[in-house]
C-alpha cells in the first residue's frame, strides 16, 4: 500500500489529493475504502506524467473506485484545505451526490471542469481548482516579466540605439 503522506484515515466528505508527478488528481472520499472521482479516458492509477495526455480529452467519467485502485503506487494526502474559504456540506449530501454522479459522462476542461474543480463542487458547492489558479497566477507573473524586460529592452534601445543611427548618418 502506498503510505498517505500524514497517515491519517479519510472520513466520507473528505478530499483525497494524489501526487502524480506534474500534477495532482483529486477524489472524494465515500466510505468503506472507497472514492468518487472524475477521470478522463486515460486516467489509469500510477500513470504519472504520461497521464497528461489526459488533459486533451473533452469528456470524462465519473467513477466510485476503491482508493487503493486509484492512488496506485502514488503519494496521497486528505486535502481539505478550502475549510478555511468555504463551509464543507453536510457530509450526508456529499456523499449522495457523489454517488449519484456515477456513471455519468461529464465534459472536461482542464482549466474549467476538471478533477479538482468536481471534488470541490461536490464538498463545497463550488468548483474551484487551486492547481488551475496557481498555474494561471505563475503565467500571468511570467507574461508581466516578460513585458517588463521587453519594456526595458524597448527603452535601452531607444536611449542608446538612436546615437548609433544618429552617428552613422553624420559619417
Amino acid at each position: 500500500m502506498a503510505p498517505t503522506l500524514y497517515d491519517e484515515k479519510p472520513n466520507p466528505g473528505d478530499l483525497i489529493e494524489i501526487f502524480r508527478g506534474s500534477y495532482q488528481h483529486w477524489a472524494v472520499y465515500v466510505g468503506d475504502g472507497f472514492v468518487v472521482h472524475l477521470a478522463p479516458p486515460s486516467e489509469v492509477p500510477g500513470a504519472g506524467a504520461s497521464s497528461m495526455m489526459s488533459v486533451l480529452a473533452e469528456k470524462a467519467i465519473v467513477k466510485e473506485e476503491e482508493l487503493w485502485d486509484v492512488v496506485g503506487t502514488n503519494q496521497w494526502k486528505i486535502n481539505n484545505s478550502l475549510d478555511k474559504e468555504y463551509k464543507p456540506r453536510c457530509v450526508r449530501v456529499i456523499v449522495r451526490e457523489a454517488r449519484a454522479r456515477v456513471g455519468q459522462e461529464l465534459p472536461y476542461c482542464v482549466f474549467r471542469g476538471n478533477c479538482e474543480h468536481f471534488a470541490n463542487e461536490l464538498r463545497y458547492g463550488k468548483a474551484e481548482s487551486r492547481q488551475v489558479r496557481q498555474a494561471g497566477e505563475a503565467v500571468m507573473i511570467a507574461g508581466v516579466a516578460a513585458a517588463v524586460g521587453l519594456g526595458i529592452v524597448a527603452l535601452a534601445g531607444a536611449l542608446f540605439g538612436g546615437s548609433k543611427k544618429e552617428n552613422r548618418n553624420t559619417e
